[in-house]
């Protein structure tokens, strides 16, 4: 399955979110997919497999549990895909950067 084809689905993405802030045992995705999605566990394990399988996602045991984090190897299909779109934003960002670096220069510059 593509890269965007898997992150067509809200859940995925949302699983995605998740595990960009560090990997995560199964059963604390599963707890905020629950919560926010009313998804059950046997529903949050295919997501995750999805993930997995589309190389998004990777999985270690430790005991008992496992343990998730993004694969940056899958994303690297999306990165791909969206370099012809990049010019579109960048200047615009970096336009955001100078003028935030304006704004700490005349922070530092205020009596």
């Amino acid at each position: 399955m593509h890269a965007m084809d898997v992150l067509g689905d809200p859940v995925r993405r949302r699983i995605l979110e998740l595990l960009a802030d560090g990997e995560l045992a199964s059963g604390a995705v599963v707890e905020h997919i629950r919560e926010e999605f009313g998804i059950s566990q046997p529903g949050v394990s295919q997501h995750l497999r999805v993930l997995r399988e589309s190389g998004l996602a990777s999985v270690r045991a430790e005991g008992t549990r496992r343990l998730y984090s993004v694969d940056a190897g899958g994303l690297r299909e999306v990165d791909g895909w969206l370099a012809p779109f990049r010019h579109f934003w960048e200047q615009r960002l970096d336009a955001l950067g100078t003028e935030i670096a304006r704004g700490r220069r005349a922070r530092r510059e205020e009596p």
